[in-house]
């Protein structure tokens, strides 16, 4: 039987790209400092890989579950037509903040905080109808991207759910998301709110790194 072929991904090396051999590979990764490699077992979960980022895949075989090829393929890749958004809380409740992202580029397009008292959960459903009214005011078909799928709720309910309670700390922040439920309530919009498929691509590229 012959033997199945491999796929190399570069994503760090003197040439990063997709090859087809080791020696290729190789080729495209000797001398450089902090080279950023794998091995896959189909073209497409190779280019799935690719578009996504090395940390999503380093040490899954050793130390986390990985998705199976028919998993990864099921999935496919990300649609980079796309705004992705996150938020970051240090603490429960703590100083918040979120943003979004350009989901191919990473270029930030919005920022808002830190706030003071607020939750993560507050700070992705804030994120979510900060971007949905960027993209109305662009006129873009673009999608949005988040990893909550609580935000998403909250957003499709025209409600923020907290249980975190208002006070002279979070007030601008409880004004902000009062001003976000009247938006949702008074705005229709068409643009599909997506969840961001953290196992097979990695971080979100909102993501403010602070895992």
């Amino acid at each position: 039987m012959a033997k199945k072929n491999k796929y190399y991904v570069v994503w760090k090396g003197k040439r990063p790209g997709i090859y087809e051999s080791w020696d290729d590979c190789k080729a495209a990764i000797s001398g450089a400092k902090g080279a950023q490699y794998m091995s896959f077992p189909d073209f497409e979960i190779a280019k799935i890989a690719y578009n996504s980022n090395y940390d999503a895949y380093k040490g899954k075989k050793k130390n986390s579950p990985q998705l199976s090829p028919q998993d990864l393929l099921k999935i496919g890749e990300p649609n980079y037509h796309s705004i992705s958004v996150d938020a970051a809380s240090s603490g429960n409740p703590g100083i918040m903040e979120y943003q979004g992202v350009d989901t191919k580029t990473g270029k930030r397009l919005f920022k808002q905080g830190p706030f003071k008292e607020g939750t993560n959960n507050i700070g992705e459903f804030l994120a979510i109808v900060h971007g949905l009214a960027f993209l109305k005011q662009k006129n873009s078909d673009r999608v949005i991207y988040t990893d909550s799928r609580t935000a998403i709720s909250w957003v499709r309910k025209k409600s923020c759910n907290t249980k975190l309670l208002e006070s002279k700390k979070n007030k601008a922040l409880f004004n902000l998301i009062r001003r976000a439920i009247e938006w949702l309530k008074n705005n229709s919009y068409n643009t599909p709110i997506v969840k961001w498929e953290t196992k097979a691509w990695g971080e979100i590229p909102a993501d403010f790194g602070r895992k």
